[in-house]
């Protein structure tokens, strides 16, 4: 029931989470934070089984800031993603696999803005925008929709903003909050809680 956003605008990536952390019918808590810093301008977000997502995002962070720190540069995101990828596989053929599901933001000096979309599975795509969780089958018709590859920042957190008013409005689920950070050559910048807004009756 969980929901990840994640989009590419001209030269930074705009993610959001939402905050509830529940199992079976119980939410447990509604300031559950599914962002993880890897590096200054890396960012995973995580879905998933809840002891997976934080012992998972916890072994990849400090793998890549020990790999910084033995070589003296950090990776970039696409090397990251394919390092995060090859991790998730080689659980996958063990006794141990990970269930989770991620969006890998970065920026880099010489690509720009990448996004990437890996699932359980550990199957890795660069895309545009993704989504994961039940949230997709109701904002990805909307980036579909109005997705534009140069979109300004207010574009994207408008785009942003649809799509989260439509999982309020069509969405059996509540998920009433989503913490929002924007990735860019400055680094990660935490943009505040999302909500959406209330529907004219």
């Amino acid at each position: 029931m969980e929901c990840l956003i994640g989009l590419q605008g001209k030269d930074f990536i705009l993610v959001a989470s939402d905050t509830m952390s529940a199992r079976s019918v119980v939410s447990m808590k509604q300031d559950q934070d599914k962002m993880f810093p890897l590096s200054d301008k890396l960012l995973m977000l995580v879905c998933g089984e809840s002891g997976d997502t934080a012992q998972f995002a916890e072994y990849i962070a400090k793998n890549i800031q020990l790999y910084k720190m033995r070589n003296g540069y950090e990776l970039s995101p696409h090397a990251a993603a394919n390092f995060t990828r090859k991790q998730l596989a080689d659980a996958l053929r063990s006794q141990t696999p990970y269930n989770v599901n991620m969006l890998l933001a970065g920026h880099d000096k010489e690509d720009g803005p990448s996004l990437y979309y890996m699932d359980y599975l550990a199957s890795l795509n660069k895309v545009p925008f993704g989504v994961h969780g039940y949230g997709g089958f109701f904002s990805l018709s909307v980036m579909d929709r109005y997705y534009q590859k140069d979109m300004n920042q207010d574009e994207a957190m408008k785009l942003l903003q649809q799509c989260i008013d439509e999982l309020s409005r069509r969405f059996i689920v509540n998920l009433p909050t989503f913490n929002v950070r924007v990735v860019n050559k400055d680094g990660i910048k935490n943009l505040g809680i999302l909500k959406a807004k209330p529907t004219s009756s």
